[in-house]
């Protein structure tokens, strides 16, 4: 797995490369130190996960995912940041980003990475206890109004709880690939890019 890390503090960036590769099969291809450089380096290298701060001089991580994103709608980013903030939390939902973990939590940076990697979303505790007071506009709405059966209410549920396909797919014993095919016709139906605005959904209309 390939692995860029963009923050703003290169003795960060030093400490992370380090823990990073510490463990097997994962490299640290570039370090980058604002946002313009993670646009580039992004751009170069074609990394598997994009790990960044969020607040940095020149271009914040906010705005480089911003860029990044509108060019690659695939690109895994995961914001690494000292800051609990409502504000930056809720923008980096609505980019798309796919995961929003803290800094000191170093223990669940190469898991966060390795989740990533194979699609899911990765949101640290702390983050995930906030988050239905952040989005949930206290509009709830029947999952019929949206044209939802059961079943993809449930399954819109079990991906907001931030599961894979494959644990989906036994906890509703059905099979992996009808799992995939349900959550891309779930996007579809509901205008949506990814499990990360579909998590979003559940808590601001379902939860």
């Amino acid at each position: 797995m390939k692995i860029v890390v963009v923050d703003d503090d290169r003795l960060v960036c030093t400490s992370l490369k380090t823990i990073i590769e510490s463990e097997d099969n994962i490299e640290v291809v570039g370090l980058g130190y604002n946002g313009q450089e993670a646009i580039l380096l992004y751009s170069q290298l074609k990394p598997d996960v994009l790990l960044m701060d969020i607040r940095m001089d020149v271009m914040t991580g906010l705005e480089a995912a911003g860029t990044i994103l509108n060019d690659d709608k695939d690109a895994k980013i995961l914001f690494l940041t000292t800051f609990l903030d409502d504000d930056y939390i809720i923008k980096a939902l609505k980019l798309g980003a796919k995961g929003y973990i803290i800094k000191q939590n170093f223990e669940s940076i190469v898991p966060s990475l390795r989740a990533v990697q194979i699609g899911q979303s990765v949101f640290g505790q702390d983050i995930v206890t906030k988050i239905p007071g952040l989005i949930n506009s206290g509009d709830h709405q029947d999952h019929q109004t949206f044209d939802l059966s059961d079943k993809e209410r449930e399954i819109i549920d079990l991906v907001a709880q931030g599961l894979s396909n494959r644990e989906i797919a036994n906890s509703l014993y059905l099979s992996e690939g009808t799992v995939r095919n349900r959550i891309s016709v779930i996007l579809e139906k509901l205008a949506l890019r990814d499990r990360t605005q579909l998590a979003i959904f559940f808590y601001k209309n379902l939860m």
